[in-house]
């Protein structure tokens, strides 16, 4: 039997590990149980924001400049640590190594980014808005602040919510996917460890229990959510209906435009990273290449010849395939009967991944790089984000309908074009409905400078996480009209 990993709350900066119901935590790649990951509910929630709003006066008082210093500290440890953390994620979430370097890496960037977020808290200020009157804005943090994430990065989205919202001031309650748990706590000891006061920021395990908990607790004043667009949708509404500021990411179908001028190796290598990337499970993989006019007999042979010759394994050990497994046994299944339903509504199978067979490790849950041909719009395919190794590929004649096709879509995180032509670059950047646009890019996310830009069902709320946005998000402001009278001057000095 496989020794299971600790789990334990982090509340007050106490590791705890309470007598509770726990759901199992996988190694994806062998089907193993890792880790039993607590099911907390309302007592450990209100302890948890008890335990940020104590810390909060404290924090907000600290300089933002030593605030700044404790992530100088943590971005250090995280260096020093960084293949250990590596492997944590690809050992519960099943990704390859090189994927989970990039998942850090990523998540250090944010960071980095929050150590020069003093700069970004500075205010303005205007002499003489009137006669002998000045004006001055100032930020400041909101108080407590929580964050919930998904599985699908266990490193980085965390860290694009509470390094700056702490820097900003703030205190943080941290609930991870109960999915991919170990990750997130080894981070959290690396900030403990980097000089974080206690309660500043706390991690708690759990369901919806736990979720709705944060959304009405009336301490916690901004929410930040990443997942599907369903839940994303009930985030943003309860969250706001219970007064809070809340950026809730949702899901994706986004699209990937090969024009008959891209450069075939190029464009093919650019489309397999999309869709099979991280076994296809982000909500910025390119899940429907768009075959536009000539380019289904230039791109498109060759794509499904690679496609075909993407290797599937385990990624917990030194020789890596190019593709892990996906997250779960129930996740794997779901991912089948999409592909399934594909293909019993006309789409064509050149790329079938459902029989792939993993004699090394015969109980991961794995599922082949597949590719669905001819996809029709009124398919479920295209309608659902099916969040796995899986892409839909589509046929039409110019531009004009590949941008008018693509605009028809709910979502609006991102999208590509492969192109030699500026002309139809620029056309396409223009007129995509979107927030992040690729050319001769595959995968258009944005790196922590800029915000995570996602539009329409993809994203709700008014402020983005990353960049200035999300430290707009985890601030307010506060106005200050002043003038001062000389001693005698004005009518309270009058006699």
């Amino acid at each position: 039997m496989t020794k299971t990993d600790p789990c334990p709350f982090y509340i007050g900066g106490e590791w705890l590990e309470p007598k509770l119901s726990t759901t199992p935590v996988y190694n994806p790649s062998t089907g193993d149980v890792i880790a039993e990951c607590p099911v907390g509910g309302t007592a450990e929630v209100n302890a948890a924001v008890e335990a940020a709003a104590a810390a909060f006066p404290g924090w907000m008082e600290t300089p933002p400049v030593e605030r700044a210093r404790v992530f100088f500290r943590f971005k250090m440890l995280l260096e020093e640590n960084f293949e250990d953390l590596v492997r944590c994620n690809t050992r519960e979430h099943g990704k390859t190594l090189v994927e989970s370097r990039g998942d850090v890496k990523r998540g250090i960037e944010m960071v980095e980014f929050a150590c020069g977020v003093p700069s970004l808290l500075m205010g303005e200020v205007l002499e003489n808005i009137a006669r002998g009157i000045d004006c001055e804005a100032i930020r400041q943090p909101l108080g407590v602040c929580a964050g919930i994430t998904p599985f699908n990065f266990p490193a980085m989205v965390p860290l694009w919510m509470y390094p700056i919202a702490i820097v900003s001031g703030n205190t943080f309650v941290l609930k991870p996917s109960e999915k991919v748990p170990l990750t997130a706590i080894k981070i959290v000891k690396l900030l403990e460890k980097a000089g974080l006061p206690k309660g500043v920021i706390n991690i708690v395990h759990g369901g919806r229990e736990v979720v709705d908990g944060l959304l009405t607790h009336t301490k916690v004043k901004a929410i930040s959510f990443v997942g599907s667009t369903p839940v994303a949708k009930y985030i943003y509404e309860v969250g706001t209906k219970h007064g809070k500021r809340v950026q809730s990411n949702g899901g994706a179908k986004n699209f990937v435009l090969l024009m008959p001028d891209a450069d075939v190796q190029n464009s093919t290598r650019g489309v397999i990273e999309a869709a099979f990337g991280c076994a296809g499970e982000r909500c910025m993989a390119g899940s429907t290449a768009v075959v536009v006019g000539g380019a289904e007999k230039t791109v498109l042979p060759t794509l499904i010849e690679a496609t075909r010759k993407i290797k599937v394994g385990p990624t917990d050990r030194e020789l890596q395939p190019d593709m892990g497994a996906v997250i779960t046994k129930q996740h794997r299944d779901r991912v089948l009967q999409l592909i399934d339903a594909g293909v019993k509504e006309g789409a064509k199978i050149p790329a079938d991944g459902r029989g792939v067979k993993v004699n090394e490790a015969p109980n991961g849950f794995y599922v082949g790089a597949t590719i669905l041909d001819h996809v029709q719009n009124n398919m479920t395919v295209a309608r659902e984000e099916i969040f796995g190794p899986v892409l839909n590929v589509m046929h039409l004649d110019d531009l004009d309908a590949a941008i008018e096709m693509a605009n028809k879509s709910f979502y609006g995180n991102g999208a590509s074009i492969f192109t030699r032509s500026g002309k139809a670059a620029r056309e396409f950047k223009h007129r995509i409905n979107c927030g992040m646009v690729g050319i001769n890019i595959g995968v258009p996310a944005s790196m922590a400078w800029f915000p995570f830009n996602g539009w329409n069902d993809s994203f709700f709320g008014d402020l983005h996480m990353q960049g200035r946005e999300g430290v707009q998000f985890f601030t307010q402001q506060k106005v200050t009209t002043s003038r001062w009278f000389s001693y005698g001057e004005g009518d309270i000095w009058h006699k």
